[in-house]
Order: structure tokens, then sequence, then C-alpha cells
């Protein structure tokens, strides 16, 4: 005989917990996957008329608009510099904080403090200390005499990008840290205190049990800080909004402007969306690359 469902069921209940989550997932994540879908291969403006258009958009992608490539390759270069300096800065600070001293809770918690800003709020307050004219940074280069004119930090691409790339790292390391942290705790004292018995340094014992131990984890947190990076668009549309003269747009800004019609652009919400439907294929791609590596990596050391 079938059992009657009702409200007091743990399944049921457990069932309407969720479903507001998967109801928000669903309508955030795999409805506007359709929708891109839908207008990629169209010239919808957002108004009007919506015809079909074939490969056009990817043609022009590919073809005539050097600009989004140039905005992948920015992508590119940000993620690498300032995942170059963001994971290994996130293990040292979190092997620091493993040490079992008094106040470390105080010092966790102030370093984590980074990653529950809003990246917004995080990319106005670098372009403020940043900024050529009362800015905190060249005000105190001033003081110490190492300036005598004020500099400005935006004028030119690859001194916006540093600053960008700085901004990152800040917003980025403390959550890294946190879960390089939580699998150094899960690593057993015992294999520190025979190593330390055998005369162990504290860098063998480092590369020797630390790294060894961590590397599933070190995998999952690299590569979710690479396709993290690659996705940046706030961050930069608040701290430099693409200058000087869209030098510093990363493609997230790109696609952006291009779908909303911002910075003096048409609505093009066609070509936008073929734009992220480009993008996508090349982080899963990226994704892929990074998968196989990792696995072949696994195969060699076993």
């Amino acid at each position: 005989m079938r059992k009657k469902l009702r409200l007091s069921d743990d399944n049921v209940q457990a069932f309407l917990m969720i479903l507001p989550f998967f109801v928000g997932f669903i309508m955030f994540s795999y409805v506007p996957i359709v929708y891109i879908l839908r207008y990629a291969f169209t010239n919808y403006s957002g108004f009007g008329d919506c015809d079909f258009t074939g490969l056009a958009n990817f043609v022009r992608a590919f073809k005539r608009d050097p600009d989004f490539w140039q905005s992948l390759l920015n992508t590119v270069i940000l993620s690498a510099g300032k995942l170059a300096v963001e994971i290994p800065l996130a293990l040292l600070l979190a092997v620091l904080l493993n040490k079992k001293l008094k106040g470390m809770a105080f010092f966790r918690v102030t370093l984590f403090l980074p990653a529950i800003i809003s990246a917004v709020i995080i990319g106005l307050i670098f372009s403020l200390l940043f900024a050529s004219h009362n800015g905190m940074v060249n005000g105190i280069l001033a003081n110490i005499g190492l300036i005598e004119k004020p500099i400005n930090w935006f004028n030119t691409k690859w001194k916006a990008m540093l600053i960008l790339g700085i901004a990152s790292v800040w917003q980025n390391y403390g959550i890294n840290m946190i879960f390089f942290l939580m699998a150094l705790q899960s690593i057993p004292q015992e294999l520190y205190d025979c190593a330390s018995i055998d005369g162990a340094t504290g860098l063998t014992r480092f590369f020797k049990i630390t790294l060894p131990m961590i590397a599933p984890i070190f995998q999952s947190i690299l590569l979710m800080a690479i396709v993290g990076s690659l996705k940046v668009c706030d961050l930069v549309i608040s701290c430099t909004n693409g200058q000087p003269g869209g030098t510093t747009e990363v493609v997230m800004t790109y696609i952006y402007k291009s779908f909303f019609g911002k910075s003096g652009r048409n609505i093009e919400v066609g070509y936008a969306s073929a734009m992220a439907l480009i993008t996508a294929i090349f982080l899963g791609l990226v994704t892929f690359v990074y998968l196989k590596a990792t696995k072949k990596l696994k195969e060699y050391e076993g």
C-alpha cells in the first residue's frame, strides 16, 4: 500500500527546506544559460525583432573584434599574475596561523576579513587609496620622500593592472588561507614529531610532509581560484571600469558592457551572448586541461 506523504515526514521537510535554494539555482543558473543559447545565434538588441543570424556573431568575435580577444588576454594575464602571489601567500599565512600560539584566533579573523567584503567595495577602496590626488599611497610616498609629485596610478595599462592584481589578491587570499588552514589541521601531529626525532628541518617537514598531505586540497583550491579569477568582473568595474581607454577591460566586463550598452556602446544582447558562450567554452577547456594535468601528475607520483 502506498504511504501518504505528510508535512511532518522528515523527507518532505527536507525537500521543502532545499526547495527555495533549488528554485533559485535553476532560475539564476540554468535559465540564463538557456537564454544565452537562444540569443547567441541572433541579432537581438533587447528591443524589437530577434532574427536568426547563424554563426555571424561568432565570426565577428573571432575575426572582427580584437578588443574581445584583448579583454580575454587581460583576464589571463591578471589571473596568472595574481594567482602567482595569492596562492603562496595564502599557504604561507595558513602555515603561520596553524601554530598553537596565544592570540592566533585574533589574527585568523583579522586576516580573513577582506574575504567577506564586497568586491565592489574593495574596488572603490583601492581606487581611493591609489587616487592621483589625496590618495593615501601617494601621501605616504610623498611624506617619506620617495616622490616629489603625485603618481597617476591609472594613466597606463600596466600600472592599473597592477592595482587590480593587488586588490584581487587582497580580496581572495583570506578564503584560500582558511581552506589551507583546514587542510593543515587535518595532518596528524605524530608525523611531524617523528620527523623531528629523525632530525628533519622545518623546510624538510614542509616539503616532505605538509605539501604531500595537503596536495588533494591544494589542487581543488587552485582550480577554484583559477575559475574565480577568470570570472572577475565587479572588482574591475568599480576600480578602473576598463580605463585608461578600455585597456584594462577583462572579458566579463566587456561582455557586460555589450549586453547592457554601457560605456557608450550599443545594446547587443545577441553578440554578448555569443561572447559569453565562447568564454564558457574557454573556461570549460581550462578546467578540463587542469583536471587532466593533475590526473597525470597523480599517476606519475603513484
